[in-house]
């Protein structure tokens, strides 16, 4: 019997001056595996089940599942390519929470359709499967859009091009940056976290958010990583996101204080991130999140950084 597992790491939407243009995947560095996995075997019919610490969030109905909506959506895709498709039996192993801001349906989503498209033998390429990704993740948000599913794909962080083809192109990273991020434990719905931003922006807003983001994505290139930390600031989401996160201000304020070279909201929230040029510092701002910015039992934070890879499949055996 064929079986395969995906899994697909946790990420930071619109690392705070790319709003819906940038993300980046996470990779605790303890060895944590912060991400969602799953499991496809074959079967006589489909069905799917869920495990792991936040299954229990998750609608009771399976048919009300992503991952089930995946399933479908990936065969409709097939008979379109006349290719054959047969049942399969899926395990969620439900690992991030949901609202949390660190693309927990983008990386079911994304487990799913490449745990599928691999036990399927790879009937699609890699910008064909981003986009059935994006297609799965808008049903969810209410617009389609790719900064937590491509990272999360892919690895690293990317830049989305506004394109079919590339979908994304690979920024380059920061060996020696760190991310410190914190879940409180409470949810905020990505459709909310929308619903409160205005509709339009300022002349004097857009020009920020232009020149950050092309400052940024040039510092990269060229190796001068101050410069970019320096515009590693929301101009657009946070100051109306905020009001929704608890502890947000004297978060940034303690972590400012600590040597962070940016701090911001991680997608719609309400999990938040630091970024730090050294392990201590990192470690420290967890702590200090762990004590004052977690609201209940269900919070976390890890210190992670950026991987090269983002998601990974394998055969499992008997």
């Amino acid at each position: 019997m064929k079986k395969i597992r995906a899994f697909a790491p946790a990420s930071i939407g619109n690392v705070s001056l790319g709003f819906d243009v940038l993300g980046a995947a996470l990779a605790p560095v303890d060895g944590t595996r912060l991400g969602d996995e799953v499991d496809i075997a074959s079967a006589d019919e489909f069905s799917l089940s869920c495990v792991g610490a936040f299954a229990h969030k998750l609608p009771g109905d399976a048919d009300s599942n992503i991952v089930t909506k995946c399933y479908h959506y990936f065969c409709e895709q097939m008979v379109k390519q006349g290719l054959e498709t047969s049942p399969v039996a899926m395990t969620l192993h439900k690992n991030l929470p949901i609202g949390s801001g660190l693309g927990s349906s983008a990386s079911s989503i994304v487990a799913a359709l490449a745990g599928l498209n691999s036990f399927f033998d790879s009937p699609f390429d890699e910008d064909t499967l981003l986009g059935m990704m994006g297609e799965l993740e808008g049903q969810i948000s209410g617009s389609i859009h790719y900064d937590n599913v491509a990272p999360c794909y892919q690895g690293g962080m990317t830049l989305m091009t506004g394109d079919t083809s590339p979908v994304t192109m690979s920024l380059p990273l920061v060996d020696h940056w760190y991310y410190t991020i914190c879940y409180s434990g409470i949810s905020v719905s990505t459709a909310a976290a929308r619903d409160i931003l205005p509709k339009q922006v300022d002349m004097a807003t857009a020009l920020t958010f232009g020149r950050q983001l092309g400052v940024f994505v040039h510092a990269l290139h060229t190796g001068q990583h101050e410069s970019a930390a320096k515009v590693m600031q929301d101009v657009i989401a946070e100051p109306y996101r905020k009001s929704l996160l608890p502890g947000f201000d004297d978060a940034r304020a303690f972590c400012t204080n600590q040597g962070a070279l940016a701090f911001g909201i991680s997608g719609s929230g309400p999990t938040v991130f630091a970024v730090s040029d050294n392990l201590d510092s990192a470690q420290a701002i967890a702590s200090y999140l762990d004590e004052h910015y977690i609201q209940n039992e269900d919070g976390f934070s890890h210190v992670c950084k950026i991987p090269a890879e983002g998601t990974l499949t394998s055969e499992l055996s008997d």
